[in-house]
């Protein structure tokens, strides 16, 4: 719709004119994010978590009603990333039955926590009880203070 066909010609309405004008094709734009980004930023933001530090630990808690622990993965990435992830599948229809109402979530899943420094990635363990995955890495016992280091010093002479 051309507003100016009808009386109206401001620059507010001409830029509005332009951005409603945009191509269909515009998600195909070289800058645009590939589907596989944005797939996994809709599946990160579709999965909360609890994260609480303890003296000797880090706890992830991920609520996953309905998985069982073989459809969920657990993985360290680049030894520093902690990726959780996983898919519940849609239930197969019997016979006779159709959906009214679908309101679960099915599909992929997944979050990324970037571990602190101190986090152990070799003493990492995985409980998933009750739809809820808990998530256990120790923390690695801080560095000992250096020690001051004594030099003697030669007389010459």
């Amino acid at each position: 719709m051309d507003f100016r066909i009808m009386g109206f010609d401001s620059p507010l309405l001409h830029s509005l004119q332009q951005m409603m004008d945009l191509p269909d094709d515009a998600e195909k734009t070289p800058n645009a994010p590939s589907r596989t980004y944005v797939r996994d930023a809709k599946a990160m933001a579709a999965t909360p978590a609890d994260v609480k530090e303890y003296p000797k630990s880090y706890v992830f808690i991920v609520d996953m009603p309905g998985l069982k622990s073989g459809d969920i993965k657990v993985q360290v990435e680049d030894d520093n990333v902690l990726m959780i992830s996983g898919e519940r599948k849609r239930e197969e229809e019997k016979e006779g039955a159709k959906y009214v109402r679908m309101e679960r979530r099915v599909g992929k899943f997944m979050r990324k926590f970037v571990l602190p420094e101190n986090a152990n990635t070799d003493a990492i363990s995985a409980v998933c009880q009750d739809g809820v995955l808990t998530v256990t890495l120790e923390k690695l016992p801080p560095p000992e203070p250096k020690k001051p280091k004594t030099i003697e010093s030669e007389t010459g002479g």
